[in-house]
């Protein structure tokens, strides 16, 4: 008797408008999470990782796409037409028919991020802005927002094996699935005892002291799983000193992300779930503390 042996599932990853950090960063991921990787999925095309077929010769053929994966804004504007002379929003909605599950991958794709907000050009939005209506009901989940700047690469990989065993995630109100989303970057900080006795780092780059207050931070009011799940599996932004831009959020790329915007030395913005006033007593109660161990050097 002949085994079929099942063919893996095709991931397409699509670069629209992008500086291809995403790219890096999932290059960046742990060996042995992308050996996995390889050897559980198809790859077929990558602008800068496949060598075997081109993206015309996909669109011409009778190949479907099990996870389109895609990195970058979309516009219809002349200016970003791909090397085939169409459109980046010409391309995904012909590639969407032939797939089954969409990814957006990083914050440009998910929500237009810093091109839509810098670009003169004003026709760059998120890639659920530029689907039509009739191609996203082609598909069989709707589309998961992978927000990040750049997104983590074991976010990805998450993503696709959660996919891939179970068909379907349970997404948050803006795509985001919330098995990775759901936490906030300050939760697993290891300067929550600072945050706590509001003890504040002096500069960048320095171990000790919270970075909320002075330097900018976002980790008490952003949905990401970077101190819970660690870059490279040892660190983050906040442990080597420098402070959340909650690049996560919808509102990502804000202007003067490291400062901490005050009226009268308030915060402008407090930690989610406390109110203003809650938040301003208790910062009151801590300050007349002084814990002389958060006030030394961690390693003299």
């Amino acid at each position: 008797m002949r085994i079929h042996k099942k063919s893996k599932p095709k991931v397409l990853w699509f670069q629209a408008i992008t500086c291809n950090g995403n790219t890096h960063s999932f290059l960046s991921a742990n060996d042995n999470r992308m050996r996995l990787f390889l050897d559980s999925f198809d790859l077929i095309y990558h602008p800068s990782l496949t060598v075997n077929i081109t993206l015309k010769e996909i669109l011409s053929s009778n190949i479907e796409i099990d996870y389109l994966l895609v990195e970058g804004a979309i516009s219809s504007n002349e200016r970003f037409f791909s090397l085939s002379n169409l459109s980046t929003n010409s391309l995904i909605n012909k590639l969407i028919k032939k797939t089954k599950y969409l990814i957006a991958v990083g914050s440009c794709a998910s929500n237009g991020g810093i091109h839509a907000k810098f670009e003169e050009n004003k026709d760059i939005k998120s890639l659920s802005k530029s689907i039509e209506a009739k191609s996203l009901s082609l598909l069989q989940h709707p589309i998961i927002n992978l927000t990040g700047c750049p997104v983590h690469p074991e976010w990805i990989l998450q993503t696709l094996f959660s996919l891939k065993e179970y068909g379907k995630m349970k997404l948050d109100e803006e795509g985001r699935p919330v098995e990775l989303y759901s936490s906030l970057a300050h939760h697993g900080c290891t300067r929550n005892e600072y945050f706590e006795w509001k003890v504040e780092a002096e500069s960048f780059g320095h171990k000790e002291g919270c970075l909320f207050y002075e330097q900018g931070c976002r980790g008490p009011m952003t949905h990401a799983s970077c101190n819970k799940i660690l870059w490279n599996d040892v660190n983050s932004k906040t442990r080597v000193g420098m402070p959340c831009i909650g690049c996560t959020e919808s509102d990502f790329p804000r202007d003067n992300m490291l400062e901490t915007r005050k009226n009268i030395g308030i915060p402008h913005e407090v930690p989610l779930g406390i109110s203003k006033r809650a938040y301003l007593s208790l910062t009151g109660i801590a300050k007349t503390f002084k814990i002389e161990r958060l006030h030394k050097k961690l390693n003299d």
